[in-house]
């Protein structure tokens, strides 16, 4: 397979689209090898309009949607972000001129996108998702869903900071836009998506008597 073609097939196709307008973020996707966080037999499938197996249950989100999350962060060059399972989201940042740390809590995943996450630049860690590593982050974008608003999440953000996510509690999900301003946070639903989500960012279930 020609990679770069397949790039700004998918940028065309798939991207420009859905009003996806940035020109810098547009640039960024047809650099950024989208090949490299996929699972080895699923490669072939890395620029098709489908979320793409990692590992184990873990799939990247499909490129349409990040675009759409990115494009809603104004990212820019300089800023400081953390890619929350969001590998590929972390490298198109990367290309962006964010500085960006990339955590992962499962080694299985990280084994896969390690060199993809390296060859971009991008700092990874390996920790709970529950537990936001370092804080004052002007950026945190997650390709996987939470169950509930990520309260964690928000707080590792400094004054200005915005966070990208989907919330699904259920089969439809919506992505938001959350900005942390001095007296409190702000809430803007984007888009319908429909990712995964992870066990450890989903409430268990409240019985009551």
């Amino acid at each position: 397979m020609e990679y770069s073609a397949a790039r700004k097939v998918m940028v065309d196709s798939q991207v420009r689209v859905n009003d996806v307008t940035d020109r810098g973020l547009h640039t960024a996707m047809l650099t950024v090898p989208r090949e490299r966080f996929c699972a080895a037999d699923k490669v072939w499938a890395a620029y098709a309009e489908v979320e793409v197996d990692i590992a184990k249950d873990r799939r990247l989100m499909m490129a349409r949607d990040v675009a759409k999350l990115l494009q809603a962060l104004q990212p820019r060059a300089g800023e400081t972000a953390l890619a929350l399972a969001a590998p590929y989201a972390a490298a198109v940042l990367a290309a962006m001129g964010v500085m960006v740390t990339a955590q992962e809590s499962d080694q299985a995943v990280l084994d896969v996108v390690a060199d993809g996450l390296a060859e971009a630049g991008v700092t990874v860690v390996i920790a709970p998702l529950v537990a936001p590593s370092g804080g004052d982050y002007d950026i945190i974008v997650s390709e996987v869903g939470v169950g509930a608003r990520p309260e964690a999440w928000i707080a590792a953000l400094k004054v200005g900071g915005r966070l990208a996510v989907v919330e699904r509690s259920g089969p439809a999900g919506k992505a938001v836009l959350y900005i942390r301003g001095r007296e409190g946070v702000s809430r803007r639903e984007l888009f319908d998506s429909n990712p995964e989500v992870v066990a450890e960012m989903t409430p268990a279930p409240a019985f009551a008597l």
